[in-house]
């Protein structure tokens, strides 16, 4: 009994040391982003690559007010609960407001309700920054059904009829992306397409003129509106990113050569 009672009775510990490792890393992350953070605050210039297909936004809604026609923005399937839809909307703002400086319809068909009421928010709130509150139409900013290949031939059609001069596709989308980047090309549009599925991905490549791929179109935000903390976090991420990429070969290297053991690694969770 004595032994058993012995036993029972706990060590204090403080730390789990068994994760220490972790904690480096998490510190390390904090302090790059930290830095980064505060150095896009003080004005420091923070180098990020060009994204043609964000490049390429200003000319495509120049060119659909030259020509008279509007611009329809369609962001994908699904719900507000994904981050590729919160992508979306950060870009629907650029876009809406730039529609806005030009005096461009923006049409947007939605297969989720919550999208629309969102994205009719951002939009109003983008012609209020632009100063043209009065071209401001919530019924351009339509649900038209969450059926898959509904929504798809609803948009199609509004394609078709409105013969739009731009159309962009940005968000997740399934196996309506061809039919809709080839309805955009029959009717004569600039499409700047962008999504995280990867399926889908080659067909937009094929049939759009810009597409943003995978990470370009969630760093969007960062690159369109240069908020600092958005870049500080997004330099912080990419730095952050680099650094796991070298020391994951290296403990691979180290690993096939047995120069170290790194199986304590394996009971960090």
């Amino acid at each position: 009994m004595k032994l058993l009672i012995n036993l029972l009775i706990s060590a204090p510990e403080v730390f789990q040391k068994g994760k220490l490792p972790l904690l480096v890393v998490l510190v390390f992350l904090g302090i790059i982003f930290v830095y980064f953070i505060e150095k896009a605050k003080k004005g420091g210039e923070l180098f990020i690559r060009k994204i043609p297909g964000l490049e390429a936004l200003d000319d495509a809604i120049g060119r659909s007010a030259e020509m008279g026609k509007p611009v329809v923005y369609l962001p994908g399937l699904v719900g507000l609960n994904s981050i590729t839809t919160i992508a979306s909307l950060g870009i629907l703002r650029k876009v809406a407001r730039k529609a806005a400086e030009y005096g461009v319809e923006l049409i947007m068909p939605n297969a989720d309700p919550l999208v629309m009421t969102t994205a009719q928010e951002v939009v109003k709130e983008a012609y209020l920054d632009a100063g043209r509150p009065d071209l401001y139409n919530p019924n351009n900013i339509m649900y038209l059904t969450s059926d898959q290949f509904g929504f798809t031939a609803g948009a199609d059609g509004i394609i078709m009829r409105e013969k739009p001069g731009a159309v962009f596709l940005q968000g997740y989308f399934y196996a309506e992306s061809l039919i809709l980047a080839e309805t955009a090309f029959s009717a004569g549009a600039i499409q700047i397409a962008g999504t995280t599925a990867t399926t889908q991905l080659p067909f937009f490549i094929a049939a759009c003129d810009y597409t943003l791929i995978g990470e370009e179109m969630l760093a969007a935000s960062a690159y369109l509106s240069r908020e600092p903390i958005l870049l500080g976090s997004l330099k912080a991420e990419d730095l952050a990113k680099a650094v796991i990429m070298v020391f994951l070969i290296m403990a691979i290297l180290l690993k096939t050569f047995g120069i170290i053991d790194l199986s304590f690694l394996l009971e960090i969770k």
